[in-house]
């Protein structure tokens, strides 16, 4: 009967509804705050069976390459989350993405951590196999501490012993205890005794291991406060202390990802959580993972001279896609090939973001155009970069999940200007078919689906989710961002052309509020232009269907942006011929 409650719990967890994520806590599933939470405040989701648990974990070993090294992640939930590891709670341990960030033609990547484990428990149920696939001049990382809490002889049983006087975490004091539900009788070490013995086993089979902080949580020093509370996570200095005994490599994670959140604000630290404080959502798990690719890359200890050659670079350190080192095809000229060099003293960039309607095939000059390519005939290109990544097809949600909005992040520098307009792809199915809708308001929601294509979950936000997130990610480069309303249709309901003003139009409007975002309205702009035009005129604006716009379409939306910033008065349209 208890196997069969936790399994209802199990999926019962996996069904989340729409979800609002804004406050202190990040909003989320009211079954995280109900009873039986843990020491941490939070509920273990790894409920199944420890022999369900290690089906889903590597073979120690079994991604070894040849004679090449292996990377071995040792930890908890917070590297590897839930039994299977798969984001099917929202949650994701930060093992899942470290692999993204080493040469696997050299080097692979093992995660074996698993959620709930404590120093204590990961040495005496789940260590020995591991231990077995360690060869020499493989890499073993150690992230233990999280669940180092709790009764020392019942229940989880999974605290380590804090030495004779009770105040010694890193003695090598040790206790004999009986465990009272089972009558096991079990000898506990201090923290420090646990790590001493994973470091021992693991020198002794040749291998190097690395000592990790623990991850922050989303905790602050004060109420107003906007730094993370590092003191929280009581293990640093003793893992420091550690290290410097046992002369090993030591990368603070925790300070790495804290000065990170630090410099996020408040509303984009809390969504790098979710369900608690101490869980990180994909966002959160690739933050960790980056910040530990970036302490291997910073660390001077010579033990990891060898392993920082395996990092790939461009993944550690983005580049950007400025004027001068990207792509001709993205930057917006009258002469593509004589692109002016980058300068000393730079001039603004505006960079402009959205769909086929923006960025289109853009060189027949019968074909499909998208605004942006005319974007040279309304700006002043000797007064600016304009810099066109838009892609066809693409929505909110997906020109985020392929990378394209991290290229124009990691690429703003104040003083810059970001227009994002986004709308034609994000309505439609959320989980089959193209799979790039978005849910369907302006609201902070999400929820958990699960991907028809290849059965993966993932957390998808709302339409308003995503714009708040590109402004917000946009002020805290130093530029500014504008919402461009999505192009009109070639639809004509009631001989006038069709407006969408009671769906995105909506949304965006409640957005920009919402923010102080400023709002360029490019829908009822070049709406009101095709009206006076009549729909057989305003024809010849559109190409192959209703949606994409012909060279001449492609001009008039560039004009209406022009306008709209005339209108509004923009500090932009200083940039304008």
């Amino acid at each position: 009967m208890k196997k069969l409650l936790l399994l209802l719990f199990a999926f019962f967890a996996s069904l989340f509804t729409f979800l609002p994520l804004g406050g202190a806590r990040g909003g989320f599933s009211p079954l995280f705050a109900q009873n039986g939470l843990d020491e941490n405040g939070v509920r273990d989701v790894t409920l199944d069976s420890l022999a369900k648990a290690n089906q889903a974990r590597p073979v120690s070993g079994s991604s070894r390459k040849g004679n090449n090294p292996v990377l071995f992640l040792v930890g908890n939930s917070t590297m590897r989350n839930g039994t299977l590891g798969n984001g099917n709670n929202g949650q994701w341990g930060w093992g899942y993405f470290a692999r993204n960030f080493f040469d696997e033609t050299r080097i692979t990547v093992e995660n074996h951590a698993l959620g709930g484990t404590s120093p204590r428990t990961f040495y005496r149920k789940l260590w020995q196999p591991v231990l077995q696939g360690i060869r020499p001049g493989d890499y073993v990382v150690l992230e233990l501490g999280h669940n180092d809490n709790g009764p020392i002889d019942e229940g989880r049983a999974r605290s380590s012993y804090k030495g004779a006087d009770g105040n010694s975490p890193l003695s090598n004091d040790s206790i004999l205890v009986t465990i009272k539900e089972t009558g096991e009788k079990e000898m506990v070490y201090t923290f420090g005794g646990y790590i001493r013995r994973f470091v021992a086993d693991i020198r002794s089979r040749g291998a190097q291991p690395i000592l990790l902080t623990l991850t922050p949580r989303n905790a602050y020093v004060g109420k107003d406060s906007v730094t993370i509370d590092r003191k929280l996570t009581t293990f640093t200095p003793w893992i420091k202390e550690l290290a410097r005994e046992l002369n090993l490599p030591c990368i603070d994670l925790n300070d790495i990802s804290a000065r990170k959140l630090e410099t996020y604000g408040k509303w984009k630290a809390n969504y790098h959580f979710f369900g608690d404080k101490i869980h990180s959502s994909e966002f959160g798990a690739k933050m960790n993972a980056a910040s530990f690719a970036e302490g291997v890359d910073m660390m001077a200890h010579p033990a990891l001279s060898t392993l920082k050659t395996y990092l790939l670079q461009d993944k550690v350190h983005p580049v950007s896609i400025k004027p001068g080192r990207m792509p001709d095809s993205l930057l917006v000229s009258t002469c593509l090939h004589q692109a002016k060099p980058w300068k000393q003293k730079r001039q603004p960039t505006v960079f402009l973001t959205g769909d086929s309607t923006v960025k289109n095939n853009d060189k027949d000059e019968d074909g499909m155009w998208g605004w942006g390519s005319q974007a040279y005939t309304v700006f002043d290109v000797t007064k600016c970069d304009v810099v066109n990544a838009a892609k066809a097809g693409r929505s909110t949600r997906t020109y985020l999940q392929e990378g394209r909005w991290d290229e124009v992040y990691n690429s703003i520098e104040p003083g810059d200007y970001v227009l994002i307009q986004f709308g034609h792809n994000d309505i439609g199915p959320i989980d089959s078919q193209k799979e790039r809708g978005v849910i369907a308001c302006a609201e902070d929601t999400c929820h958990v689906y699960k991907m028809a294509s290849n059965g993966q979950y993932q957390v998808i936000y709302s339409f308003g989710w995503y714009l708040k997130k590109f402004i917000q990610d946009v002020r805290e480069k130093g530029g500014t961002p504008i919402l461009v309303s999505l192009t009109p249709r070639n639809e004509w309901p009631g001989g006038k052309v069709e407006r969408r003003n009671d769906s995105y139009g909506k949304w965006y409007r409640q957005v920009a509020e919402e923010t102080g975002c400023d709002f360029l309205d490019l829908h009822n702009i070049t709406a009101d232009a095709l009206d006076k035009m009549g729909k057989e005129k305003a024809a010849a604006m559109f190409n192959n269907d209703h949606t994409h716009t012909s060279l001449a379409g492609a001009q008039l939306n560039a004009r209406s942006i022009a306008q709209g910033l005339k209108k509004m008065k923009h500090p932009l349209r200083k940039l304008l011929k």
